[in-house]
């Protein structure tokens, strides 16, 4: 059962993997709070205030406090209420390993998709996106994942951890990619033990509901690129 916490607010807008981070962390918590969608073509007085630097989501307000950054604000959340779930490994070494996945992920991981889903319809460009993802990323993460989940079924060992949460949340942007481009990834004959993880991942009680449909992200997506499109073509005119 959730807890009751009227102090706590996530700025967050419902396609973001960053988001959906904190979210997730929050389930694990089981804390309840109020999930403030943003339109980030129109951002809210209250996000300019909270995060005047970066005045990107998320944003986890916790009283009258704003903590920013997906990262900082799941380790916030570990740190605060303790006595859930645990997020963060105890062992020092174990986070620090953690750590590092996670800065791998979000410096690898998230800059390939991005390239992949802003070139649009141009295969080539695509292509050497998409071999740094199926013959480096995954490869090194289906490698991390035999290493140091100890035979369960997630990254944290039984329960899910930091690493899973940040990586988790990759998986809609995977699955949109694959949609996408009719071509799959994530396929079990070259990442067994990875395909296994997304299965119990998502199947979660604290992941389940927090995930974006695949058919939402794609009419989204699709969108963007025209944005993305225009944008590149005003931009070469002049």
């Amino acid at each position: 059962m959730a807890e009751r916490n009227s102090d706590l607010k996530l700025l967050s807008a419902w396609y973001s993997p960053m988001a959906t981070r904190a979210k997730i962390a929050l389930n694990i918590k089981g804390l309840e709070y109020e999930n403030i969608e943003e339109d980030l073509n129109s951002k809210s007085d209250l996000l300019l205030r909270s995060n005047p630097v970066h005045k990107k989501i998320p944003v986890l307000i916790h009283g009258d406090k704003p903590i920013c950054e997906s990262l900082i604000i799941l380790q916030y959340i570990d740190e605060v209420w303790s006595n859930g779930p645990s997020i963060l490994p105890r062992d020092a070494y174990d986070r620090a390993i953690a750590r590092f996945w996670v800065s791998y992920i979000d410096e690898k991981l998230f800059v390939c998709t991005k390239s992949i889903l802003e070139a649009g319809e141009d295969v080539e460009k695509k292509k050497p996106h998409f071999e740094q993802l199926e013959e480096e990323i995954l490869v090194r993460l289906e490698e991390a994942f035999n290493k140091y989940s100890e035979g369960e079924s997630f990254f944290g060992g039984n329960k899910i951890g930091l690493i899973d949460i940040m990586f988790g949340s990759f998986l809609p942007v995977l699955g949109l990619i694959e949609e996408i481009n009719g071509k799959k990834v994530l396929v079990d004959d070259k990442f067994p033990r990875l395909v296994n993880w997304a299965a119990n991942f998502t199947a979660n009680s604290a992941v389940t509901g927090t995930l974006p449909e695949i058919d939402r992200l794609i009419l989204f997506a699709k969108a963007q690129q025209q944005k993305w499109a225009l944008a590149y073509k005003a931009t070469s005119a002049n």
